[in-house]
């Protein structure tokens, strides 16, 4: 976490993403509790090594918990204490963009909103067009990369 943090910002990025843990949709509750505690852990390592030179450079939290409910409230709940620039909404959205709506939409009321949420690996316009009402402020996604070069062009 802490190589990966120094490696952000040697770089210049303007947002940091601490490390994190991205597990599948199915994943066993045992092994998403392991892995969601392990990020958190990561999370307030790389936030330390951030706040000794945060040099202009922000860092947001990822908040997850896959598709249960409890874990991403415990997550807001954890990390939105700890001083981070911004949130980003991690980890598994759900199966399908109802599910990721229906997430979007339990998760922002939890989430403080003087700070940015970035909804990390959606870029698609549909999703963007669904979530947005909902607060997201900001979103990443090699989605519009990978369109451009297998020659889609979007317009109104």
């Amino acid at each position: 976490p802490e190589s990966s943090v120094e490696a952000q910002k040697a770089i210049g990025a303007d947002i940091i993403i601490p490390l994190d843990i991205l597990l599948p949709y199915n994943v066993k509750e045992r092994k998403m509790l392991e892995m969601f505690h392990r990020t958190h852990r990561w999370e307030a390592r790389s936030l330390q090594v951030h706040l000794q030179q945060p040099k202009q450079q922000a860092m947001y939290s990822v908040l997850h918990g896959g598709v249960d409910r409890g874990l991403r409230k415990v997550s807001v709940d954890y990390l939105t204490r700890l001083p981070f620039q911004g949130h980003a909404i991690g980890g598994s959205l759900g199966k399908t963009r109802q599910e990721m709506e229906a997430l979007i939409t339990y998760l922002m009321p939890l989430i403080p909103r003087e700070k940015p949420v970035h909804l990390l690996g959606i870029g698609d316009i549909e999703s963007i067009t669904q979530t947005l009402p909902h607060g997201i402020d900001t979103y990443d996604s090699a989605y519009p990369t990978k369109a451009g070069r297998h020659g889609q062009l979007f317009s109104e």
